[in-house]
């Protein structure tokens, strides 16, 4: 597989301001100094970033702070949403009556915590929905502190298969996440003032997620698979599939031969469930980048499967 570079920064003083209003519990964590300066990193299942300070500490007014439900009110927690499907996505045409989007939800989360509790996570689905479907998500205003929550998180996954996104029964198709979805950097560009991430005189604090290995559940009863990531050639349109062999002869080992189609299947579709580990490393000047840590992230995704069809049908 490839080595997925992004093309987009982040600023890390976003992902700060987050951390600061709505921890989350930590996965793995490291400190780093350098003269009067410290910076705290982390990683965990919503994301990762940095706070660096100059030995100062803020710890607010000394009130208990509000929970989830505190929070909400007599409001109705509302815990999914609905947004466009991902650049680089080509899907065919959604049941009769609905549209393809890709819906967010909100999981495992525990209204009587300050940050929606230790296993709270999202979840992505692209799924056809009908306008019925829609409303049982609809935007409220009064919701997005809570999705605030979740801002400058990992990419929302979005998964390529080959050599069509409509597999063929019993031909291999191959599975790999776009190259935007795959790899992002934090990076603070600024002044070197308390809660930027300038680290000395000379560069900048950076950070990089790369996502190192994904399990496949294909979900047509079959065991889950695992594959590698992360690893291989870095040029621009590379994603482990030579489109110039056919698919059984392949160097990528990321791949599911379906034996039924999904005809039978909720919406005549398949239910791909993904397990998406990231790698988070920081680097400061030397020559390496240095490992903080892992984090998994979870994707659902709905993929039909169609018949062999006859040559020239």
């Amino acid at each position: 597989m490839r080595n997925r570079v992004s093309r987009g920064l982040i600023a890390l003083t976003t992902v700060l301001a987050l951390l600061l209003v709505y921890p989350a519990s930590t996965a793995s964590a490291d400190t780093i100094t350098q003269g009067d300066r410290v910076c705290s990193m982390y990683v965990n299942s919503i994301g990762f970033g940095a706070f660096c300070s100059s030995g100062q500490a803020y710890f607010g007014d000394g009130s208990p702070p509000p929970t989830w439900k505190d929070r909400l009110g007599n409001h109705i927690f509302i815990p999914c949403r609905d947004f466009p499907i991902p650049e680089g996505i080509a899907l065919g045409k959604p049941p009769p009556g609905k549209e393809w989007v890709l819906r967010v939800s909100i999981e495992d989360y525990n209204l009587n915590s300050v940050d929606g509790g230790k296993d709270v996570h999202l979840e992505r689905a692209i799924t056809p929905v009908s306008a019925q479907d829609r409303d049982q998500c609809r935007k409220e205003p009064y919701m997005d502190e809570f999705w605030a929550t979740f801002d400058s998180t990992y990419p929302d996954p979005a998964l390529q298969v080959k050599p069509t996104y409509t597999p063929r029964v019993n031909v291999p198709a191959y599975f790999s996440l776009t190259r935007e979805s795959s790899m992002i950097f934090h990076t603070e560009q600024g002044d070197p003032d308390l809660n930027s991430a300038f680290y000395d005189a000379t560069h900048n604090l950076t950070m990089r997620g790369l996502v190192t290995s994904m399990v496949v559940d294909p979900g047509d009863g079959t065991e889950p698979f695992a594959c590698a990531m992360g690893v291989g050639r870095v040029d621009d349109g590379f994603d482990g599939y030579d489109d110039h062999a056919d698919p059984f002869h392949q160097m990528s080992t990321c791949s599911h031969k379906y034996a039924r189609s999904s005809a039978k299947q909720p919406d005549g579709m398949y239910t791909v469930k993904l397990t998406i580990t990231w790698t988070v490393a920081y680097w400061t000047g030397g020559p390496d980048w240095k490992t903080i840590g892992t984090a998994d992230i979870h994707a659902v995704q709905r993929l039909p499967v169609q018949e062999v069809e006859a040559i020239g049908g």
